[in-house]
């Protein structure tokens, strides 16, 4: 082989092996190159995902704090409410304690029970009608029934000229007398307890007190 030969294959091994290290350095920075990309990617996404989570833990401690804070308030007005509430009851006891005094060897008893009496046969419009008070007021209603029935008979009267001839008993069944906590007064029945009509002072008292209720919290609780 002439030197002339051996420089040519010289040349074109030198000129293969530059065009391999060139594209085996093409080939590594091109590799290089796409893991940064990727690890970029990556490092990028897990970010990402990260500040959601965050964002996620942190809007679920805030609502899970705005619920604790709204219970606590409710708790709070619940008691308050119950403790109003407990207020409120304890004055209707002392009421219905002071009315029991009244219906107690006062003079003006037997005239209530009287008037009790009438009012509860005009509301009740029956003829025959059994009256029920407590054991203590029996002799008081006894006395005065009599006197309830004349002047419910003259009121009807002189209001739609009708006589009337009501049969108006007291109960006689001492078991069936009205309770303390009824604190004296009268309950009127007809058609066999089909109707009725509480003339009780506890009755009474009700009445009275659900109607001054809102003034009574407005006094009591202006703050509410």
């Amino acid at each position: 082989m002439t030197a002339t030969a051996s420089d040519q294959i010289r040349q074109m091994v030198n000129f293969i092996l530059q065009e391999a290290h060139e594209k085996a350095n093409e080939i590594r920075v091109k590799t290089e190159h796409d893991f940064n990309l990727e690890k970029q990617t990556l490092v990028h996404e897990a970010k990402l995902q990260i500040q959601e989570d965050f964002q996620k833990k942190l809007k679920a401690a805030s609502v899970q704090e705005r619920i604790a804070r709204s219970a606590e308030i409710q708790d709070c007005r619940t008691k308050t409410m119950r403790l109003r509430d407990s207020l409120l009851q304890t004055l209707r006891e002392e009421a219905g304690s002071k009315c029991a005094v009244v219906a107690k060897g006062q003079q003006n008893y037997p005239q209530l029970i009287q008037k009790l009496i009438v009012q509860g046969l005009v509301k009740i419009e029956e003829n025959d009608v059994i009256v029920y008070c407590r054991a203590q007021d029996v002799a008081t209603v006894s006395k005065v029934l009599p006197m309830a029935v004349q002047e419910y008979v003259d009121l009807m009267k002189r209001e739609s000229s009708v006589t009337l001839k009501p049969n108006v008993v007291l109960n006689a069944e001492s078991n069936h007398h009205l309770g303390d906590d009824s604190y004296g007064g009268v309950l009127l029945t007809a058609l066999d307890n089909k109707i009725k009509c509480d003339n009780t002072m506890s009755s009474r008292l009700g009445l009275v007190y659900e109607e001054l209720l809102p003034s009574l919290r407005a006094i009591l609780f202006p703050e509410a």
